[in-house]
């Protein structure tokens, strides 16, 4: 798939730095991971812009990754407004009062324990299975799970980066 072939990868190519760096912020919020994925452009196609996204989460330091992690919602509670968070945590809605209680408390302590919020690729989990992840990953020591997190922010970037890639001019009007 060239860039040519693909509305959203041609704009972004094309964009002037402060809206393609807009656009990549709406993604993370990480300011070196905007800066790294900026520096690559223009990209011919969107498996190779994927694999600079994967490159440039990899080289994040531990700044780098709470900037991005400071931009996420606790699952279960996205941000009021911003449908992306609401669609990626879509596996919250609905779920019993009981498991929403439990969230909260683990996340509570989750964020005790680590200083941030619990990040997850929650795009296609169930409540339950984000609820058991939340439940395995408290265990872990700091450095097991900055690698984890490190690994689950890749995975939302290349979902929303797809995205990105494959939008049409008029869903990027919308996400404006």
């Amino acid at each position: 798939m060239s860039s040519s072939s693909t509305p959203g990868l041609a704009r972004f190519n094309a964009a002037e730095e402060h809206i393609a760096r807009s656009a990549l912020h709406e993604i993370c919020a990480s300011t070196a991971w905007a800066d790294d994925v900026l520096a690559r452009r223009p990209y011919r196609d969107a498996e190779e812009l994927l694999t600079a996204a994967d490159s440039a989460v990899a080289r994040l330091g531990a700044a780098d990754l709470a900037e991005a992690m400071a931009a996420h919602p606790p699952i279960g509670r996205p941000s009021p407004g911003d449908p992306v968070s609401a669609r990626e945590q879509r596996g919250m809605d609905g779920a019993p009062a009981e498991l929403r209680a439990e969230m909260l408390e683990l996340n509570l302590a989750y964020q005790e324990k680590f200083g941030h919020v619990f990040l997850i690729c929650a795009t296609g989990l169930t409540a339950r299975q984000m609820r058991d992840a939340l439940r395995d990953r408290i265990g872990n020591s700091t450095e097991r799970e900055r690698e984890i997190v490190r690994r689950e922010l890749g995975r939302i970037n290349r979902i929303r980066l797809a995205r990105l890639a494959m939008e049409t001019p008029a869903e990027g009007a919308s996400r404006s």
